[in-house]
């Protein structure tokens, strides 16, 4: 990338399609990985290519399906910020403004980063379209900046503790989010075991090595760390919803039995808890009912489509999948008058989610 310019079109945003058929920018780990090396390699010739990350970032955060703020749009944003270029406030306000994650979560000292003043200065001489919506976030009504020089400084020697120079002073999670991001998932699970390996097992250290191995396809030993979290205990809601994770978990795993075991806890469960059938908590435990019922084997897909049938009968406003998920669990068990009414109430559903939508 430094040696010509002509190669920075290969870190574009552009726009594919992933092989789960979802829409995908096919350039990200690309320059996710040019950005990382960016972060250890920093020197004062790469502006240029740095701006050029930066509004591909802007630009995916804007246009990407799932939109949200990475960790890739922020490392771009902090490089650029660190050259303390006062022109750059509007590539930094593009990354601010480009979806509501990136509104909420990118710091606003990215923008200012240049210093206040200077950058408050320069945006009220400019003519920019974006000069009126970057004065209205950086002041106050009482007309004066919402942060400090002082601000500026401290945010920027704590994201530099957050992206530093030296590899190794990385957190051995932030290797596993980037191996898993360019599909090292052996690499991933590398790091991930380094970094579990003599930490106590307490819920926080379970919890995150659950969802980590759970994001590697390692079901049944994520199985394992929740059944750990499923001891901790907590209130009603806490070991009805660690009993519903558990099921999930055990049925991706492959474990039915474990996971028809979960679920009946689940169901006990959740008897202590008031109002349980008009919360999401409700819905998603007979949504998880009939997915089992149509994963399980003959032996046990009977019993459970029994107990998630009944179980739908008092959960009002059952969403698209769970519908979906009836109807199919219900053909799979030998219930074909149930599957018919599960079709129809999911093709009333989506009737219901068309209109809205209108």
């Amino acid at each position: 990338m430094r040696e010509t310019p002509e190669a920075w079109r290969e870190l574009r945003y552009e726009k594919g399609a992933a092989a789960d058929g979802y829409d995908c920018d096919v350039n990200a780990v690309r320059r996710a990985q040019v950005l990382w090396a960016l972060q250890y390699d920093r020197r004062a010739g790469d502006l240029a290519l740095v701006r050029w990350l930066a509004e591909a970032e802007a630009l995916c955060r804007r246009e990407a399906p799932f939109q949200g703020l990475t960790e890739e749009a922020e490392l771009a944003g902090f490089l650029l910020a660190e050259y303390r270029q006062v022109e750059d406030v509007w590539t930094q306000w593009e990354l601010k403004r480009a979806n509501f994650d990136t509104w909420c979560g990118y710091d606003i000292e990215h923008v200012v980063a240049a210093g206040v003043a200077t950058t408050i200065d320069f945006v009220r001489d400019s003519e920019h379209p974006y000069r009126e919506e970057v004065l209205d976030r950086l002041l106050g009504d009482d007309g004066q900046p919402e942060c400090s020089e002082d601000d500026v400084v401290a945010w920027a020697r704590r994201r530099r503790m957050v992206f530093p120079r030296d590899p190794a002073g990385e957190s051995a999670l932030t290797w596993v989010a980037r191996a898993r991001l360019a599909g090292a998932d052996e690499t991933a699970r590398q790091w991930l075991d380094r970094w579990a390996a003599g930490r106590p097992r307490d819920r926080e250290t379970v919890s995150r090595l659950r969802f980590e191995l759970a994001d590697l396809g390692a079901f049944a030993e994520a199985a394992a760390a929740q059944r750990e979290l499923v001891a901790f205990g907590g209130t009603a809601w806490d070991r009805a919803s660690a009993w519903l994770s558990l099921a999930e978990l055990e049925r991706k795993a492959g474990g039915h039995d474990a996971a028809w075991a979960a679920l009946r806890e689940c169901g006990r469960t959740l008897g202590d808890v008031s109002g349980w059938t008009e919360v999401g908590l409700g819905r998603t435990f007979v949504h998880e009912l009939f997915l089992l019922a149509g994963e399980a084997g003959d032996d046990l897909a009977g019993a459970v489509f029994a107990e998630a049938d009944r179980r739908a009968a008092v959960v009002p406003r059952l969403p698209l999948v769970a519908l979906q998920a009836a109807a199919e669990a219900a053909g799979r068990a030998g219930h074909p008058e149930r599957a018919g009414h599960y079709r129809r109430a999911r093709d009333a559903e989506q009737r219901r989610i068309d209109e809205v939508m209108r």
